[in-house]
């Protein structure tokens, strides 16, 4: 029996190294192991460096209008020191969900491209859809990008006032989401955006 092992280990140790065309399959896969890892570690760098403060206000339309309106909220500069960036909100963790956002941010490069909101007018004149798209798809996620850094189980509701313990009681109870209630926190809402309409 253990001739017959050793025997198959033989075979096809045989197997991996002899040639292709030119190049043994051991070598082959070594050569393909390690452009694997290249690969997928220059992807990942990409994908990460997409997330970046930075590259988020790489262009006008983000630096002039949503980053300024962001630089006034309590995620920008609080007591704590702790900073929420864009990414932190709008590109989830996971990376099935997260290379899905990337999908869909493409379609928004492209309404850089062809001009689409390249304007402040353009940018408040679409801000309701944009809007609208960006609640519905953290609704769709139970707003988990809130979620990452604010539970309902870590909430010290004793020392919230009592109007927020109230609405954070009922919103757990009806199983809301963040974003059911607080559109608008970190960044201007829609001049036609209604409350009372939901």
């Amino acid at each position: 029996m253990n001739n017959d092992k050793q025997g198959l280990i033989k075979r096809c140790w045989i197997g991996l190294k002899r040639p292709s065309a030119k190049y043994s399959l051991l070598t082959l896969l070594t050569v393909g192991f390690f452009s694997g890892i290249i690969f997928w570690g220059g992807f990942n760098t990409g994908m990460e460096a997409t997330n970046r403060l930075e590259f988020c206000i790489s262009c006008h339309e983000m630096r002039d209008t949503v980053y300024q309106e962001y630089k006034e909220t309590i995620h920008y500069s609080n007591r704590t020191g702790v900073r929420a960036i864009c990414s932190d909100c709008h590109v989830p963790k996971d990376w099935t969900h997260k290379m899905a956002r990337k999908i869909e941010a493409s379609a928004e490069l492209w309404g850089k491209v062809t001009g689409y909101i390249d304007t402040p007018e353009k940018f408040e004149a679409h801000r309701m859809e944009l809007a609208t798209h960006e609640w519905a798809r953290m609704k769709s996620r139970d707003s988990i990008e809130c979620r990452n850094c604010h539970s309902f189980e870590g909430m010290n509701a004793a020392k919230q006032k009592p109007r927020a313990q109230q609405q954070h009681a009922q919103a757990k109870k009806e199983g809301k989401t963040c974003i059911d209630c607080h559109k608008g926190i970190a960044h201007l809402l829609p001049k036609e955006y209604k409350e009372d309409e939901e």
